[in-house]
């Protein structure tokens, strides 16, 4: 009964190789673990072409075996930078609340290239962005109602530019909901769009 125990937990693990076996195989074949390392991150999350080779760099893979395991996880479609700018774009501008600014300057540091990141970051339109800039602002105003008008609107502007949002368009918005909101916006009346 206790042999059949033991077929059971050793069925399916590749026959009579131990797991010591296994990793003293991967560690002298650099091409599966830069696949191993590579099918770790991309469970996680998807991944630019550039993180992947990061990372495989970080872990000494030889820079002709990364660019080959890259190579091929490219070709099959598990990296696709469009992709990634694409959804990075849409989750970061929905949940986030960045601005095309702020996506562009992300997906470029993320090794994305420039013309990837026009196409992805041209996804975002002028009034999505506008729509969004007025809800961040009207949740963060319920919450400033004891402070004087200056400071709110400096806070809010702040905000907008630190979400990538440009600075006329986030004089602009704060000043439209400030007025609606019932503060006083006239201080933004010599700011320009």
């Amino acid at each position: 009964m206790a042999e059949r125990k033991y077929a059971r937990r050793t069925r399916g693990t590749g026959g009579d190789s131990s797991p010591e076996e296994s990793r003293k195989t991967e560690e002298q074949d650099p091409a599966a673990k830069a696949r191993e390392i590579c099918y770790r991150l991309l469970t996680v999350r998807s991944r630019t072409r550039q993180e992947l080779e990061q990372a495989l760099q970080r872990k000494e893979i030889p820079d002709d075996v990364a660019q080959t395991v890259l190579g091929k996880f490219a070709a099959i479609g598990l990296i696709d930078d469009e992709a990634f700018a694409e959804s990075w774009v849409r989750s970061r501008h929905t949940y986030q609340g960045l601005g095309r600014r702020a996506l562009a300057m992300e997906l470029r540091r993320k090794g994305v290239a420039d013309e990837v990141v026009a196409e992805a970051v041209d996804a975002v339109d002028s009034e999505a962005e506008d729509e969004r800039a007025r809800q961040l602002v009207r949740k963060k105003l319920g919450a400033m109602s004891g402070l004087e008008d200056q400071v709110r609107i400096r806070r809010l502007v702040g905000m907008l530019a630190r979400k990538g949002y440009s600075e006329g368009m986030a004089f602009r918005v704060v000043r439209e909901e400030l007025s609606a909101y019932g503060g006083d916006a006239s201080e933004l009346d010599t700011i320009p769009d």
